[in-house]
């Protein structure tokens, strides 16, 4: 197995970043997202649009042949 150094200061620097920031002087980002209109619509018409195809592809249910 080969040693990559570029790859363990990578990982160590992105540890450093994920620890550091639950530091209670860490920058703060806000949560406001803004989002177009459009933006919003094309995300609603793609889910109307994968759901359709879930619906497709999904199994029906077994017929459950019940003795008489």
């Amino acid at each position: 197995m080969t040693y990559e150094p570029t790859a363990a200061n990578l990982a160590v620097e992105l540890t450093r970043q994920h620890v550091g920031s639950a530091r209670p002087d860490a920058p703060v980002v806000s949560d406001d997202r803004t989002r177009t209109a459009r933006t919003t619509a094309v995300r609603l018409r793609l889910a109307g649009s994968l759901r359709t195809v879930a619906g497709w592809v999904e199994p029906r249910p077994a017929k459950i042949c019940q003795p008489g």
